[in-house]
């Protein structure tokens, strides 16, 4: 079977997904320090939120959202996303963003998996080769640290699994419930189950609301924006080309990661970086390559 335009408009849109999610991990990972994760999310949420709903409404999701089908589902891909933006944002709090993006970077492995098992897709030996060469580039940039056998370390791997089972059922529902109508979902979910922190936080100091200035503020609402986005264009990857094909391509959020390293701190990237920057490069061109020559 030939590549289909699909299949490219998945690989240009997980691309793109992964520009987003590098810049929002990076604006996270700051705001973190300060503001407690509860907090983070629901100011990010509803600044979403404050767009999703106008479009939502003009385009008739919002009566989408009474009527989707498989509710049980739909739920359970709630929480999932619930859980895995709470172990990311909890999990970078106490280890190196390097650590937890290493972690979260072996989602496409998790997710070619459940692809098979779940969804019934079919994956060839070069597409396994393709994902073991990339998440091996990932080791050669980010060698794991004394850091990784601790409890924040099984969370960051939770939520690694959380995005992976997540992403699979978004390709599963994606036939009965429109793009839109997803995101609004996750994004109001997450919202309130970041504001829900504060019925409890008397009871736990980490979890009091700290009122951030007008810089901060801005950062939160734009993090709602860019994450928002980022979660728009990887649903409609995983919708739009089976999951094998798409995933090698979250690899290359490393490759921003290090731009803006350089770019931003003037982290200028080790030797080493550069082989395993070339691995996960290669990795996504070899299945590109493929795309445009057969299924396997």
């Amino acid at each position: 079977m030939t590549s289909t335009p699909d299949h490219n408009r998945g690989i240009v849109l997980m691309l793109v997904a992964m520009v987003l999610f590098t810049l929002n991990d990076a604006i996270g990972k700051w705001l973190v320090a300060t503001y407690p994760v509860g907090q983070l999310l629901a100011i990010r949420s509803f600044a979403a939120l404050a767009v999703l709903l106008p479009i939502a409404w003009r385009n008739g999701d919002l009566k989408r959202i009474m009527l989707i089908q498989q509710p049980g589902l739909q739920v359970l891909r709630l929480v999932l996303v619930i859980a895995e933006v709470s172990c990311f944002y909890w999990s970078v709090k106490f280890l190196p963003l390097a650590d937890v993006f290493m972690f979260y970077l072996a989602s496409p492995l998790f997710l070619t998996v459940f692809s098979v098992i779940f969804l019934h897709e079919h994956v060839g030996i070069r597409r396994w080769a393709a994902l073991g060469v990339g998440f091996l580039g990932v080791i050669f940039i980010f060698p794991p640290s004394d850091a990784v056998l601790s409890l924040p370390a099984l969370v960051a791997l939770g939520g690694s699994v959380a995005l992976a089972l997540m992403l699979t059922l978004t390709r599963s529902l994606s036939s009965g419930t429109g793009g839109l109508t997803l995101i609004t979902l996750q994004t109001l979910a997450v919202g309130l189950a970041g504001l829900s922190t504060l019925l409890v936080a008397p009871l736990i100091p980490e979890l009091v609301w700290a009122t951030p200035d007008l810089l901060d503020f801005s950062l939160l609402c734009l993090l709602g924006f860019v994450a928002t986005s980022a979660h728009f264009m990887m649903n409609s990857a995983v919708t739009s080309a089976p999951s094998a094909v798409v995933a090698p391509f979250q690899y290359t959020s490393i490759v921003w990661a290090i731009i803006l390293g350089y770019l931003i701190w003037d982290d200028f990237p080790e030797t080493q970086a550069f082989i395993g920057t070339s691995l996960i490069v290669g990795s996504g061109l070899f299945v590109l390559y493929r795309e445009r020559k057969k299924e396997i």
